[in-house]
């Protein structure tokens, strides 16, 4: 699943690729946007809020656009030079595909893909707590969120885009093992919020810039995570085998030995 430091890595592909080039024409294959003509637009910007691409155009009419698409579990955009075999995804696919003079911007299988008025941007991300990669990232924010709702599970509230922009699963496995926390602990009860916030922001920003995500430090495959992706394998501290849980479409890894659960607070009644 693409997390906020692939995605933040996508916005900058994207931003190599196009950032002041005028699009020559537009293709998209989403029912909404299907009479939708790009041509003659220029894009100012590629960004990226927690999970969500935003792609900042000028019309010629020098109105500012946003084209907004969220990867969820399988999207992707790829840069391609003009000529070049498309080889990202199978071609069925595609949502839209962008044409400069000097790249082929193609976006396969995105979710949620919407062309607004730059200003009505907050109406998609609005909702969204402090992107951990972001220039107006507020720890303090984020720890607020969080803890308003302590009897939710940690690992549920660390994925809620709503507390903190950026998180999936595997730097929520990541970071509860390395703070010693279960996936199960009510937040109330996890003994160091700004601890557990500040972690999930490093990690995140030491993986940005590269595709190979590692909490470990190794960028060696199969040495890159402590739980994540190691279902029965040996806990790299303890020796315990690594359990997994699916609910869904989410996963949890982590080990019963180094991850106690603990109580929530107090119940007020």
């Amino acid at each position: 699943m693409p997390e906020g430091d692939t995605v933040w890595n996508t916005a900058r592909v994207l931003h190599r690729a196009l950032a002041g080039a005028r699009i020559t024409s537009s293709d998209f294959r989403v029912p909404q946007l299907a009479t939708t003509d790009l041509a003659g637009w220029t894009v100012r910007e590629s960004a990226s809020r927690g999970k969500h691409l935003l792609l900042r155009l000028d019309a010629p009419t020098a109105e500012h656009w946003t084209l907004h698409s969220h990867l969820r579990m399988d999207g992707a955009w790829r840069a391609y030079a003009p000529g070049e075999r498309w080889s990202g995804r199978p071609a069925h696919l595609i949502r839209v595909v962008l044409r400069s003079p000097g790249a082929v911007a193609v976006g396969y299988h995105l979710h949620d893909l919407t062309l607004v008025p730059t200003a009505e941007e907050d109406q998609l991300v609005g909702h969204l707590g402090p992107d951990l990669l972001g220039s107006d990232w507020d720890p303090a924010e984020a720890v607020r969120r969080l803890a308003d709702h302590p009897e939710q599970t940690i690992g549920e509230a660390l994925l809620d885009q709503r507390n903190l922009a950026g998180v999936g699963n595997l730097y929520k496995c990541e970071v509860l093992f390395l703070r010693g926390v279960s996936p199960w602990t009510p937040v109330g009860g996890v003994p160091d919020l700004p601890g557990l916030v500040a972690l999930a922001q490093r990690l995140l920003a030491a993986n940005r810039g590269r595709w190979t995500q590692s909490s470990t430090g190794s960028l060696h495959r199969g040495q890159t995570s402590y739980v994540y992706g190691r279902r029965a394998q040996p806990c790299r501290r303890c020796g315990t085998a690594i359990r997994k849980e699916e609910l869904g479409e989410r996963v949890t890894y982590w080990c019963p030995v180094c991850q106690p659960e603990r109580p929530g607070p107090p119940s007020s009644g």
